[in-house]
């Protein structure tokens, strides 16, 4: 086999795997650039808002690098940098704009004071979840939206996993009501920490290695973070007495990628393919990655740690779902883009939510019979 029909099957195999050949997007640079093989090698930098090694984030990135070097037949080589490494974790996304790296990794909401609509690409409190998410942006026209919200900023978006739906958090207090919220101080970022600002809570931003010594020391009083893999690592069934669920701020939050466009438009076609199949395939294995580990990890909380998990009741969650609809329209009313953008989400998740409700919903409901 010729080493071009090689990397052809590679790359059209990779797609196959994912799902998602029937509803890939039409690629911006297809056909712009010719597949010419060459022994022409190129090194890349991606820059990370992830700590070095973090644990299934972290790890995305450096398989990506792996599989886009195996797949290039070692063509393409990327470095991958941990926040503060090369630059500080949240200076990433101006890093790759810029074209000091040509790669990064984060999510969406972290440029919101950038770009307004940014978070529409994370998660959205009482949104869609993953297999949702993952639905619009690639079938449903989420893609488009989203390539032109960063196309100012020179970077080209690629979805780069998902959590799943998230906690609800751990607190040194119970929740029994709306008004339990006021006066506590929690650490939750995004639109969730606006929506906790709107009940009567302070939100706090702490960075992640200072959270287990704030909740410990009374420097705040909760905190969310990701679910039962991470939190576990993070210790916090020691010094928190209740653990919360549902993750409602953070229903399924996705991941990304993003590229310099002027970089990616200058490699062969071939190797802006294996990128974005690359993207793709973290974009799969992270979501499925999350499950695994939060499965045992859930049961070790439960059975050997004896932790105290508790349901938001619906009051609760109804009063958030108001004070939700009241943030975002509040954010939209700045952004015409946002406007637009969240206009889009919101059709789209009344829409498959309709789908849902007799499949998902119905399904799950049929277990408890």
């Amino acid at each position: 086999m010729k080493r071009k029909d090689f990397v052809k099957s590679m790359v059209l195999g990779g797609l196959a795997a994912t799902g998602i050949v029937g509803c890939r997007p039409k690629p911006e640079t297809a056909g712009t650039t010719p597949s010419v093989q060459t022994k022409k090698k190129y090194r890349w930098k991606m820059v990370t808002t992830w700590p070095p090694g973090f644990p299934v984030l972290g790890e995305g990135c450096e398989m990506l690098a792996q599989w886009v070097k195996e797949m290039s037949g070692g063509r393409m080589e990327i470095k991958v940098y941990g926040g503060g490494e090369l630059v500080p974790a949240l200076e990433a996304f101006e890093t790759v704009s810029e074209g000091s790296a040509q790669m990064g990794s984060g999510c969406p909401y972290y440029w919101s004071g950038k770009i307004p609509a940014a978070p529409f690409f994370a998660t959205v409190p009482f949104g869609m979840n993953a297999q949702q998410m993952n639905s619009w942006i690639f079938c449903g026209g989420g893609y488009e939206l989203w390539k032109k919200a960063y196309a100012d900023f020179n970077l080209v978006p690629f979805a780069g996993g998902n959590t799943g739906v998230q906690m609800g958090g751990w607190y040194n207090k119970e929740i029994n009501t709306i008004e339990d919220f006021k006066g506590l101080k929690i650490r939750m970022p995004g639109i969730g920490g606006k929506v906790m600002e709107k009940v009567g809570a302070s939100a706090i931003l702490v960075a992640g290695g200072e959270l287990y010594t704030s909740l410990e020391r009374g420097v705040i009083d909760a905190t969310e973070w990701i679910g039962p893999y991470h939190d576990h690592r993070m210790g916090f069934h020691k010094i928190a007495k209740h653990y919360y669920t549902p993750g409602w701020h953070e229903p399924g939050t996705n991941m990304e990628f993003f590229v310099n466009k002027t970089k990616l438009d200058s490699l062969p076609l071939d190797l802006q393919v294996i990128i974005e199949t690359a993207c793709t395939r973290v974009n799969q294995w992270m979501l499925l990655e999350f499950e695994a580990k939060n499965r045992i990890y859930y049961k070790k909380l439960v059975e050997e740690h004896h932790v105290d998990v508790r349901v938001f009741n619906k009051d609760i969650l109804a009063k958030l779902k108001v004070a939700t609809t009241e943030v975002l329209e509040d954010m939209v009313s700045e952004s015409p883009e946002a406007k637009k953008i969240y206009a889009a989400y919101r059709k789209y998740q009344s829409e498959i939510n309709g789908w849902s409700d007799i499949s998902e919903r119905q399904y799950f409901t049929s277990l408890n019979i």
